[in-house]
């Protein structure tokens, strides 16, 4: 794939790869900033890009990179949130209010995982990456995707079938 190319082609995938920064960052400008970096080295690495992968996969992987770069760089490795994603709306535009209010119980739950199952579950369940695709695009074993995805499902299963330790943890009574 020539430069041409993945220029051509990154538009399609701005907004999955935005959402991915804001999972991350959960700082707009941030999340601007990486993906900003994503498009170029992208560009700028064009030649590596392997034909017939997939293009979404490999940014997905340049994105990463680039925020572990950023974290080792600062030196801090703050608490991440997943609830401040923006839900996308419906193909009339709209959001259904129950829908909404269950993908944002859904994702408080999933913030209370720690960052490794929250990485894992967004890459695979949100971005729909198959596991082979989230190990490479976080540089662990396909293994410990699915370890990490096995005891996030444990995790998310026990708060739902009891929510009460939960809410006494956090001061909610």
């Amino acid at each position: 794939m020539t430069i041409v190319d993945i220029r051509a082609e990154l538009d399609q995938y701005l907004a999955r790869l935005w959402r991915y920064a804001m999972v991350l960052s959960h700082k707009r400008d941030i999340a601007d900033d990486l993906v900003q970096m994503t498009c170029v080295r992208a560009i700028e690495k064009s030649a590596q890009f392997m034909a017939g992968s997939h293009l979404d996969r490999w940014l997905f992987s340049i994105l990463h990179s680039i925020w572990i770069n950023h974290v080792r760089s600062q030196h801090f490795m703050q608490q991440q949130r997943i609830d401040d994603v923006e839900l996308s709306p419906d193909e009339t535009g709209h959001h259904d209010e129950t829908d909404h209010l269950w993908a944002r119980q859904i994702m408080l739950r999933v913030n209370r995982l720690p960052e490794a199952q929250r990485n894992a579950v967004f890459l695979v369940y949100v971005e729909g990456f198959t596991y082979q695709e989230a190990a490479d695009t976080l540089s662990v074993p396909i293994g410990t995707i699915m370890s990490r995805l096995a005891n996030a499902r444990r995790t998310l299963a026990k708060d739902v079938a009891d929510p009460q330790p939960t809410r006494k943890r956090e001061g909610l009574q």
